[in-house]
């Protein structure tokens, strides 16, 4: 059957996406909360937008995060303001089953979990004007030039991650590689609908609020400086 979608359809299947599901190996703990826990946290992917009210029965503010890693970061948000909502998106598996057993052990009822690209996420399961706060935190930098066309933060995600906060929301984003960073500015800086926070239309102090995650420390034992970017839905 032949895809009748026009080609800026944003549910047309990319070809180029910004991440490799790597082959790590899930730990028995890692395992037993996939299986245990995702009826409790996780939110099976679906090519229509989530109703986030009767999910977690509230409109409280609701913040996304793309890409968490071990999720100690998400963790903490959701751990230190028990009266918002949180959503974090992952691929790799063991970082989902390590959240997800971290959620368990500390109890928290504000927070869920997708396992599935993120973009697609954003394009089909969140609806325009839905969250309160996006954060995209050392995102993957594709170092070679050859690479930069799977770099997470270009113009479309930018208008999609735009679309999908609402008045007021923030994009909060973080790197430790210089060059993205300046990358980073410039597609968000064009951006319609977006505002740089930053007085001089560049780099925000590190949010204090934010976990130093091991992508964080590792970049710190190399000398790398971290950059932080936070615009604003307008």
């Amino acid at each position: 059957m032949s895809d009748e979608r026009s080609p800026d359809d944003p549910r047309r299947q990319r070809t180029i996406r910004s991440f490799v599901v790597r082959g790590g190996r899930l730990t028995d703990s890692q395992q037993r909360a996939l299986d245990e826990q995702w009826p409790r946290y996780g939110i099976d992917y679906a090519a229509q937008p989530l109703d986030l009210p009767a999910l977690f029965g509230t409109d409280a503010p609701c913040t996304l995060e793309i890409g968490f890693g071990n999720g100690d970061n998400l963790l903490a948000l959701a751990a230190a303001h028990p009266q918002r909502r949180f959503i974090g998106v992952e691929v790799h598996p063991p970082g989902v089953g390590h959240l997800l057993r971290q959620a368990s052990v500390a109890g928290l009822t504000n927070l869920k979990v997708i396992q599935h690209d993120a973009v697609e996420v954003l394009q089909t399961q969140i609806a325009p004007d839905s969250l309160d706060a996006l954060l995209v935190l050392f995102p993957d930098p594709w170092h070679k030039k050859r690479h930069h066309k799977r770099r997470l933060i270009n113009p479309g995600f930018a208008a999609l991650a735009a679309s999908r906060l609402r008045c007021g929301g923030t994009l909060q984003l973080a790197t430790d590689w210089e060059p993205y960073a300046e990358a980073m500015l410039d597609v968000l800086n064009a951006t319609p609908g977006l505002r740089n926070l930053a007085p001089d239309g560049r780099f925000v102090p590190r949010n204090p609020g934010r976990v130093l995650t091991r992508f964080e420390r590792r970049g710190q034992r190399l000398g790398f400086a971290v950059h932080d970017l936070c615009f604003e839905r307008i």
